[in-house]
């Protein structure tokens, strides 16, 4: 058996997010089905983290210990079985304990808003009509950087060890008529982005201060914080891995 990390993308309109669920259509259940009929063997995955439902995909990563396969047959045969909305953009094979859980260094989301009106954009971006201080919410994103306890902006029901992520990049940028907030991390909790961008919609309104965004950081209570943004404005845009986890002949 070998092991392969597989780079996905997909449209989360249609599925209760990445990870399988016994009640729902997920992203990985689609995948493990296309990958078990076209290996005609039962084949499970393990993603490099969840999304949640309606979130979109840019890059993700999965792995999976296969025999010996023709990966570009293999590509081809996944992409002409999976849904429009699912995509396979490469296979790679990695050392036999590369996880692409527990290997990534670093993941980025990007939340995508538009201020004009777009059908177009619906489902891919969030329409946003109240003006904003882009400026203040800058701002208020440096007090998200560095290793803190997030648990102010993660759902409640959730298992994990601890709330604890550390934050290298986020960011606002305002392009004509799009705006688009940037964020890089270790990890993220679930819901943590939205639950952010929810609460820095507050500052850029002026309803709540920096030094109150700042105290509902600190709060480490989900109450504090604003509302979570839409889903459908929020993309995994990448998720990065050590050289050292490549397989080398």
């Amino acid at each position: 058996m070998k092991r392969f990390f597989f780079d996905v993308s997909y449209d989360g309109t249609n599925y209760h997010g990445w990870q399988r669920q016994e009640n729902a259509i997920s992203v990985q259940q689609m995948v493990e089905e296309a990958l078990s009929t076209v290996l005609r063997s039962e084949i499970s995955i393990i993603g490099s983290g969840r999304t949640d439902t309606g979130v979109h995909c840019e890059q993700q990563f999965f792995h999976a210990d296969l025999n010996h396969i023709d990966t570009k047959k293999l590509h081809l045969r996944l992409n002409s079985l999976l849904p429009k909305d699912i995509g396979i953009n490469a296979i790679f094979e990695v050392r036999k304990d590369a996880h692409a859980r527990f290997d990534a260094v670093q993941r980025t989301y990007q939340y995508r808003i538009h201020t004009k009106k777009n059908p177009f954009l619906r489902q891919f971006s969030y329409y946003y009509r109240k003006p904003i201080d882009l400026e203040l919410m800058n701002e208020a994103s440096t007090h998200l950087l560095g290793q803190q306890d997030f648990k102010s902006f993660s759902k409640v029901k959730t298992e994990v060890n601890n709330f604890t992520c550390h934050i290298t990049l986020a960011k606002w940028t305002k392009m004509n008529e799009d705006i688009l907030f940037e964020i890089s991390a270790n990890r993220f909790l679930r819901g943590m982005v939205r639950a952010i961008v929810g609460t820095l919609f507050l500052v850029g309104q002026e309803k709540i201060s920096l030094s109150a965004f700042r105290e509902v950081i600190l709060a480490k209570d989900r109450r504090m914080a604003g509302a979570a943004a839409p889903a459908h404005g929020l993309f995994l845009t990448g998720v990065s891995y050590p050289k050292s986890i490549l397989w080398v002949k």
